[in-house]
């Protein structure tokens, strides 16, 4: 399950081109989210992710210390890693594990991640070791409802999402289940 606490509703919006297919994506309200979160339970949800706003302190604040794991998803550039500042503040305050996974940046760009690596450590964060890298997939897959693994199961960005899928699974001790995806085709 996904909960969107971000207002401007992004998630909703690619759950509702997904046309029913899963995962369930929930607005979320600060004041309800650990009561959202029982019923997700109570229904048989074992995974839910909680999109946040960036910079917003209260969702943020809330979403942190009902999580068992952090993720700050942050393009490697200046400005992102300035705003992951308050992130930083806000997962220390909730005492929760928090990991940097960069995104939307350069394929071949090792000097750039290893740069911004060592400066989201003396943030005080860890950068975690899977990227997704900006690739015309995640777009055309976004654009259409899917994700990448459904659009192109073989696909690079499939890789790269099957890579932090696992990873993350391990990071919360949660067996990964692998979903098998079909696509179909149109040719015009």
């Amino acid at each position: 399950m996904l909960l969107d606490m971000d207002p401007q509703g992004t998630a909703e919006a690619w759950s509702e081109w997904r046309k029913e297919e899963p995962p369930v994506v929930i607005p979320a309200k600060t004041p309800t989210l650990v009561k959202t979160l029982d019923k997700a339970a109570a229904h048989g949800a074992d995974l839910a992710v909680i999109d946040t706003p960036p910079l917003a302190e209260a969702e943020a604040r809330s979403a942190a210390k009902a999580a068992d794991l952090v993720l700050v998803p942050c393009r490697p550039n200046a400005f992102d890693l300035h705003s992951i500042r308050t992130t930083t503040d806000l997962t220390r305050f909730a005492a929760k594990q928090a990991f940097v996974i960069f995104n939307a940046g350069p394929i071949p760009a090792t000097r750039l991640y290893a740069e911004t690596t060592e400066l989201v450590n003396e943030i005080g964060m860890q950068v975690g070791p899977i990227r997704l890298s900006e690739r015309a997939a995640f777009r055309h897959a976004t654009g259409s409802g899917k994700s990448v693994k459904e659009a192109e199961p073989t696909g690079k960005a499939a890789q790269e999402v099957e890579g932090l899928w696992l990873w993350l699974c391990k990071q919360v001790g949660m067996r990964a289940r692998r979903r098998v995806h079909t696509s179909t085709k149109v040719t015009a």
